[in-house]
């Protein structure tokens, strides 16, 4: 799963580890951690590692909250006296005190989540591991997690952070590390990273088999994604002011052929993976019904208000509360300058969107 890979990390860097799915991340991390041993090579470690590779690593399921956050805390390395210090830090920042005393079986990934980092983060380790669980957890508690290590960095504490949020790496870390197919591709501060990242997907002809990231339960399987004008053509040039279809088809497994409950998202984001738009079929009063094995579904857009660059879409399709299947930045399409408009000499420093409008001197 990797070839060659060598790099030091100095005490007190923040560094992101970046790259499509199978290129190696999750095997590096889990060689520093010690919970795979490496083929050939070794790695030094000076200082005491928590990590939180996958969710609920380290508990017991039929301990409770309180019991695990002591047991967690016993395989870091930590003595009780210590635990004892942090126990109301880690429990306020997990948000469980009504179900401390439950045993953790009962918990949702979530609430997994939310305790497991908050043990790993408040337990003060010199060297912090992350993979991308917290993506399993809300959107504040997300925020939330980011600004904790934010301030363990600060303190002086290493992170090693595997993330497929291109905004997150760029704004938390100071030095990224790209992979591709088991080996270093790309290594420099974490904005140049992100930004070398990018540029090698757009070249890579980014498609459904050659998403970002690609997952869900299964029973429907999204085939392809792109953009259109109203002709069904496929069009990845488009000025802000042209209409555009945003179009998925699938394949439908025989148990939802006919269901009336799916649901198709869409979503747009920025090059390096802030989000823009989101658009799912049920808040625009839509029903879709899949009636043989192809579903194909199109979202129209009268108008597209982005500056000039190019832009990822993402899709997915869900059975009432359960996403069957998630394609994340599996199409692309570039928004050129239209010479007519007035925006002609706006920049990304002035935001993404593009909304007309004007400007009127009133009498006073």
């Amino acid at each position: 799963a990797l070839k060659d890979i060598s790099f030091k990390v100095k005490q007190g860097e923040v560094v992101g580890i970046i790259g499509r799915n199978g290129a190696g991340k999750s095997t590096l991390l889990k060689i520093i951690s010690r919970i795979t041993e490496p083929t050939r090579g070794l790695i030094r470690i000076n200082g005491r590692v928590a990590s939180l590779l996958e969710v609920g690593t380290g508990f017991h399921p039929e301990l409770t909250g309180r019991e695990n956050i002591f047991l967690n805390g016993a395989i870091l390395g930590m003595g009780k006296t210590e635990i004892k210090r942090k126990f109301d830090e880690i429990v306020a920042f997990a948000e469980i005190e009504k179900f401390l005393d439950t045993p953790v079986k009962r918990y949702s990934s979530g609430m997994y989540v939310r305790l497991a980092f908050a043990v790993a983060a408040h337990l003060e380790p010199e060297i912090l591991v992350v993979d991308e669980v917290l993506a399993v957890g809300d959107a504040q508690f997300q925020k939330k997690c980011l600004g904790k290590m934010k301030d363990v960095g600060r303190e002086g504490r290493t992170v090693l952070f595997v993330s497929h949020n291109m905004e997150a790496v760029s704004a938390l870390c100071d030095r990224g590390i790209m992979l591709s197919d088991g080996c270093i591709s790309y290594m420099g501060e974490a904005s140049e990273t992100v930004s070398h990242y990018n540029k090698t997907i757009l070249y890579g002809k980014i498609s459904v088999d050659n998403c970002f990231t690609r997952g869900g339960s299964g029973g429907i399987q999204i085939t392809n994604v792109w953009t259109s004008n109203g002709l069904k053509e496929k069009k990845y040039k488009i000025t802000s002011s042209e209409p555009i279809y945003l179009n998925l088809t699938a394949i439908v497994g025989s148990e939802y052929q006919g269901d009336r409950n799916l649901n198709i998202g869409f979503a747009i984001d920025t090059f390096d993976g802030r989000r823009l738009f989101t658009s799912v079929s049920s808040c625009e009063n839509m029903r879709i019904i899949a009636k043989g094995e192809t579903l194909e579904v199109r979202c129209y857009l009268p108008s597209v208000p982005l500056i000039p660059g190019t832009y990822l879409v993402s899709a997915s399709v869900i059975h009432q509360m359960d996403t069957l299947d998630c394609a994340v930045h599996c199409a692309s399409f570039e928004i050129i300058q239209d010479k007519n408009s007035f925006y002609v000499n706006r920049t990304q420093e002035q935001g993404e969107l593009n909304f007309p409008c004007r400007f009127e001197v009133l009498d006073v």
